[in-house]
């Protein structure tokens, strides 16, 4: 049975009203001690401190959420930093109304805002035991601003399903031995919880995984991109108007999510009544006929985060020293010449953050707010971990310590169920892994797009292919819902968003449409996902026989399988039909014949069954590159410039994990993303959950 959220330090009693003295008197002390420090700030009486001191505090506590609810799309960007410049203002204007006071001016009055801040801060950390007690106590807080119905209480119990993003089995499996998941570890020592593994699809990434997971259906998702010939574009989960087109083909609105659910920093909603950092329901990128109508306000999330001036406070000094670890972590590396790593310079020390620190407290907050309101399941991804792990590897110290911090949320939201009208369980889990090893371009000194191109007869440069990295896209939904105005700003963080998922050479319309889709070579597109290349042949309608890619490029297939970054190739024979090549050996997976070394057998028993499921989907390119996997290193060389990486088959990448509670059946094997929502399905059955009845609808793929 699964046991209760652990008792811990929710609120003690009188400390309420000892913090706000406390606070109050630290602040009187601190304006006394800016006097007399600060030059261009000075309070000539005695009683000054003490009455701004009060007018800061109602100032901070009335009008800062009223200016944040227009101001919160800047505080997002700014790490909460434009906030403080308002309130900075505000507080030039409270000095000038009290007699004696002077204030040099804005500068002098955001510095003595800053301090006010910190000392609040400062204070709020005494009078609590520890990070954790305030996180609690402003729960309580929220928590007695909601209205919760009688009987909500002999409801089902509510679910948390939370998504550690990229984590594999076996990192986890470490991470639990070695101290970096304690809450993990404390749930399987009391034995309220068991961790499981089930294997991805071929596509082991987030869109195929969590489609499948959220809806049931992964049908025709080929990567985290992919080119579609009748239409001549290349689809790319992380692009808010193709998320909603991918949900459209495979929701019939019985979701996971569907009766009320929520869904917080996902790809899809799951059919969600509420949603936020959601790629396919960002409104004003998303095109209306492909729009999902929900009750959430648009930023809702973003504001009850940021209205609160001390986690703006917060989350604008833990990004700065997020900042500091990456640079810090990235000149480690380098001095120390591990191997593999990759360029971590330009904006990403400065982008890191918004993924690893504000949109996973925004995420936070969102639950928390979810529990409270009773929502009966919650889908919810913390992308950080995936993000890090691309950068800097796996299980390096500094990936390890983003885990380290996500398993300190769950562990706090596991806790805060306890405030909550109805009883939750918590059902942690990934949607892939991550395989480590360097770079095909760094290995082998070019893209496998150019390549790929040279082989076709192209020319493209040695560096062509190359794209924006789109592991930031949970930032990109925050941005784009952040900023739901028409002014200069909101168009251009909205336009980063619409070219984020773009070649540089291909950027897309400023109406976010795709522009023309390049051509490695006349003829041939080639697009990558991770360990997976695409290359398709455009002056060909459907799927290119081998005979034909033969005939017209007679040196691209045997060079392909011959190079030492290539583990196989997927193509169709018109003689054999799907065949699986290798270096010494090959496949034919309509008989299952082997002929000399099976190029399969590296990726395990349920290679073979995955690739032929994708050999017939529609879209399904005319050659599929999967990347070599070594399994006496356990490396493979991904196709982007990555350190940990995913979205083919071959090693860790191909395992996530599920811990759930102990009293609920897991079967032996769970093999791809649709079984795995079977799981989820049954559980929810048997925990009470109603299925939502709605009219029968065709899924359309």
């Amino acid at each position: 049975m699964t046991t209760a959220a652990p008792k811990g330090r929710l609120l003690r009693g009188g400390r309420a009203v000892a913090r706000a003295v406390g606070v109050w008197i630290a602040v009187t002390g601190a304006l006394r001690l800016l006097d007399v420090l600060l030059p261009g700030f000075r309070m000539t009486h005695w009683w000054q401190p003490t009455v701004c001191a009060l007018l800061l505090a109602l100032l901070t506590a009335v009008v800062w959420p009223l200016v944040m609810r227009i101001a919160y799309p800047l505080a997002f960007v700014t790490f909460g930093g434009f906030g403080f410049l308002l309130l900075g203002a505000g507080t030039l204007a409270v000095f000038r109304t009290v007699p004696g006071v002077e204030v040099a001016g804005f500068r002098t009055a955001v510095l003595v805002t800053l301090g006010m801040a910190a000392v609040g801060a400062v204070i709020s950390s005494l009078l609590a035991v520890d990070e954790d007690e305030i996180f609690f106590r402003r729960a309580a807080r929220r928590r007695r601003r909601h209205h919760h119905e009688p009987g909500a209480a002999e409801q089902p119990p509510g679910v948390l399903f939370l998504q550690i993003d990229g984590l594999g089995y076996d990192t986890v499996r470490r991470a639990i031995r070695d101290g970096d998941m304690p809450t993990f570890a404390a749930w399987l020592a009391e034995d309220s919880h068991t961790l499981n593994r089930w294997h991805t699809d071929w596509s082991s990434q987030t869109g195929a995984s969590v489609c499948g997971i959220l809806h049931g259906s992964n049908h025709d998702i080929l990567g985290f991109r992919w080119y579609e010939k009748d239409r001549d574009h290349v689809m790319a989960c992380a692009h808010p108007a193709d998320a909603a087109e991918i949900e459209r083909r495979h929701s019939d609105g019985r979701g996971l999510l569907a009766g009320d659910g929520a869904s917080r920093g996902n790809l899809f909603s799951g059919d969600a009544a509420h949603v936020s950092l959601t790629m396919s329901s960002i409104p004003v990128l998303v095109p209306k006929k492909l729009l999902r109508h929900h009750r959430d306000r648009l930023g809702a999330g973003y504001y009850a985060y940021f209205a609160n001036p001390v986690n703006a406070l917060r989350t604008f000094a833990v990004a700065l020293v997020d900042v500091f670890r990456e640079i810090s972590a990235s000149v480690r590396q380098r001095r120390a010449g591990v191997v593999p790593r990759i360029p971590r310079g330009g904006w990403y020390p400065l982008a890191r953050p918004g993924t690893t620190v504000i949109a996973r407290d925004v995420v936070v907050s969102a639950i928390l707010g979810d529990m409270l309101a009773g929502r009966p399941v919650v889908y919810a991804d913390f992308l950080g971990y995936d993000e890090v792990a691309h950068h800097s590897g796996i299980e390096r110290f500094d990936t390890l310590s983003v885990l380290r911090s996500i398993d300190q949320q769950i562990a706090r939201l596991h806790r805060a169920s306890r405030l909550a009208p109805r009883r939750y369980h918590v059902v942690a889990l990934s949607d892939h892994g991550q395989t480590q090893g360097q770079a095909f371009s760094q290995r082998f000194g070019e893209t496998i797009e150019a390549y790929v191109g040279r082989l076709c007869g192209g020319s493209p440069s040695p560096s062509a292919g190359k794209r924006r990295q789109a592991e930031s896209w949970q930032i990109n939904a925050a941005l784009a819902e952040a900023t739901k105005s028409g002014g200069l700003i909101a168009r251009r963080l909205r336009a980063r968003v619409e070219d984020a998922e773009c070649a540089e050479d291909r950027p897309r319309t400023t109406s976010g449409s795709p522009g023309a889709v390049t051509r490695v070579a006349p003829g041939v597109v080639v697009v990558v996902s991770g360990h997976l290349a695409m290359v398709s042949f455009t002056e060909h309608a459907g799927r290119v026989e081998l005979e034909t890619i033969e005939r017209e490029f007679p040196n691209l297939l045997p060079a392909l399988v011959d190079h030492p970054g290539v583990g196989f190739l997927l193509v169709r024979s018109r003689e054999f039909g799907p065949v699986v090549l290798g270096r010494d050996g090959l496949h034919r997976l309509a008989t299952g014949v082997v002929i000399g070394e099976d190029p399969l057998t590296p990726y395990g028993p349920h290679a073979a069954d995955l690739i032929r499921r994708v050999d017939g989907f529609p879209h399904c390119a005319d050659v599929m590159i999967n990347s070599r996997y070594d399994p006496e290193t356990d490396q493979a060389s991904p196709f982007e410039t990555h350190v940990g990486s995913h979205g083919g088959l071959g090693g860790p990448q191909q395992h996530g994990f599920v811990v759930h509670p102990r009293e609920l059946p897991f079967p032996d094997e769970v093999v791809g993303a649709e079984a795995l929502h079977r799981v989820f399905r049954g559980w929810l059955a048997e925990w009470g959950h109603a299925p939502v009845e709605i009219a029968a609808t065709e899924v359309v793929s």
